[in-house]
């Protein structure tokens, strides 16, 4: 039982969350470069730059974004780090949303040229949904930035959380020489460009006279009087960052490395081991030896020469030990979760345990789907369901040769079960042709080039004048029909893969004149759970 305890302990898992370009995915390679998991990061950037581990899919290697969450593991000074990178474009947001809700905590990626921007609002809305604490990094300390205190100023302001520097950048640009660990009060400054590599760097005291042949006198006098300007601010307090409500604040530079191992360090001692979760027997204790586990992501042909499909699980309590059985709640059946996998990105490796706070990958038969619960069977119970988000743009597809009938479907319904997409169809018709909503139009575009790529598939889309779609609920038995609706002319009935009845809005008057006319019914904005 002390092995289980210590185990779960030293476990920390944790999403990044940024705007697009922000430099999230750069820091995740950093962090994976000084945990000793990769030799060389690879910036993403240009064709011709190294592609990023986390970005694992050929379109995201060729784009150079990341469009689906990565799941990465590490160790490092004693703990067990485990890393959800997210993609930054709010096209793909809705895998964000899933992905952070098998976090215990953040790191929100700033841009300090920028500020805070829209995307950053919004997945930082959801962090506060949970009342997660949330790290902040603000990076490109090597570009012309804002002034640090109107960043931290930006963040309270827009975001309405408390923030307290931990650490104060000493210049910026090309002057960018290092930071100041307000703690320990010492300066950190950077002797070495790291780009690939770790940064090398020296350490000095800041009421040390010598401290001015490092960074310039000018720039140590400057220093200090910020300094004490910071000391006459808010104190640190560890209860507020646990419940989320204050910010602690890092500057650094994820590109040249400067600041990161800093960041790292300080992050991994502050944040918390796994978290408890509620369900509907109660809360789960992380800690108990039962095991439990939830699916947050579903994720077919990460690897074409395996053309397989992997669930990915948050582990929430107990161990995980292969080869055992456990019981799937939705399933209602007793199941042994076949070739249990850690990865990193697209690569794997074949576990024999794993603990609460861990995600491990199971090859998946098509038995699973997101929100889905596993536990022991003498335990049985059901933790609360994943939101699915209402998508805002839609398509009607179908095969170009209607002999590739067998794969369209199948492709659909797949890419649909990882949650990429939704697909609907009007009631009482086949699957000649669906319904694709989507939360970002470029995810048209992926489904589009999976298709082809992965299933052989050409596309003919459609595009329809929906923007709203809403869950149907009512009280009686079987589904409803569309003659017994009173519905506007823009408006559609359909239903997804699952059989739930939906519609589909061109407007939002249309939800108020449907909702006003049907008093029978519930429309709602979420699929399953709601925050």
């Amino acid at each position: 039982m002390a092995g289980l305890q210590e185990e779960i302990t030293r476990r920390r898992t944790f999403a990044i969350i940024s705007h697009p370009d922000a430099g999230k995915t750069t820091l995740t390679e950093k962090f994976l470069l000084y945990g000793g998991a990769i030799a060389q990061a690879g910036e993403v950037k240009g064709k011709r730059a190294r592609a990023a581990t986390s970005d694992w899919m050929e379109i995201e290697k060729q784009r150079g974004i990341s469009v689906t969450s990565s799941v990465m593991q590490f160790q490092h000074d004693g703990y067990c780090v485990n890393i959800l990178d997210t993609p930054g474009h709010q096209d793909f947001s809705e895998d964000t949303y899933r992905t952070l809700m098998a976090a215990d905590s953040a790191v929100m990626v700033i841009d300090g040229a920028k500020g805070v921007e829209p995307q950053t609002r919004k997945l930082f809305k959801v962090c506060a949904m949970r009342h997660i604490p949330i790290f902040t990094f603000i990076n490109k300390m090597d570009r012309e930035t804002k002034d640090p205190l109107s960043l931290c100023e930006e963040v309270e302001r827009e975001l309405g959380i408390d923030t307290y520097a931990v650490n104060w950048p000493i210049g910026c640009g090309r002057e960018f020489q290092g930071v100041y660990d307000r703690e320990r009060a010492s300066i950190l400054f950077f002797s070495a460009e790291g780009r690939g590599k770790k940064a090398a760097s020296v350490e000095g005291d800041l009421e040390d006279p010598a401290a001015a042949n490092f960074i310039g006198e000018a720039r140590w006098q400057a220093l200090r009087e910020e300094v004490e300007l910071l000391g006459a601010g808010r104190d640190f307090d560890m209860k507020a960052v646990r419940a989320g409500t204050l910010s602690p604040v890092f500057f650094g530079s994820a590109l040249t490395n400067f600041g990161v191992e800093p960041f790292l360090e300080e992050f991994l001692r502050m944040t918390t081991p796994p978290t408890n979760r509620v369900s509907d027997a109660g809360e789960i204790d992380a800690f108990s030896p039962d095991f439990s586990a939830f699916v947050f992501k579903i994720q077919a042909n990460m690897n074409k020469a395996h053309r397989d499909r992997i669930a990915f699980m948050r582990v929430v309590s107990g161990k995980f030990e292969a080869d055992r059985e456990v019981y799937h709640v939705q399933g209602g059946k007793k199941l042994k979760l076949s070739r249990p996998q850690q990865l990193m990105a697209a690569e794997r490796e074949i576990i024999e345990e794993a603990y609460a706070g861990d995600i491990i990958g199971v090859f998946d038969p098509g038995i699973f789907s997101i929100g889905d619960t596993l536990c022991t069977a003498a335990h049985k119970f059901q933790f609360d369901p994943i939101p699915t988000f209402a998508p805002e743009h839609f398509r009607r597809v179908r095969p170009l040769d209607t002999m590739k009938r067998k794969q369209f479907l199948k492709g659909m319904e797949q890419i649909a079960q990882e949650g990429a997409i939704q697909i609907f169809k009007t009631p009482y018709s086949g699957m000649e042709e669906v319904i694709v909503g989507v939360v970002g139009t470029l995810q048209f575009d992926v489904l589009e080039y999976r298709l082809k790529n992965e299933y052989g598939v050409d596309l003919y889309a459609e595009g329809l004048p929906y923007e709203y779609l809403r869950w149907l609920h009512h009280d009686g038995d079987g589904p409803l029909r569309a003659d017994e609706l009173t519905l506007p002319g823009d408006a559609m009935l359909v239903e997804d893969y699952r059989q739930n009845q939906l519609l589909l809005f061109a407007s939002q008057w249309s939800i108020n004149w449907t909702a006003e006319r049907n008093k029978s019914v519930t429309l709602s904005e979420f699929g399953g759970a709601k925050f």
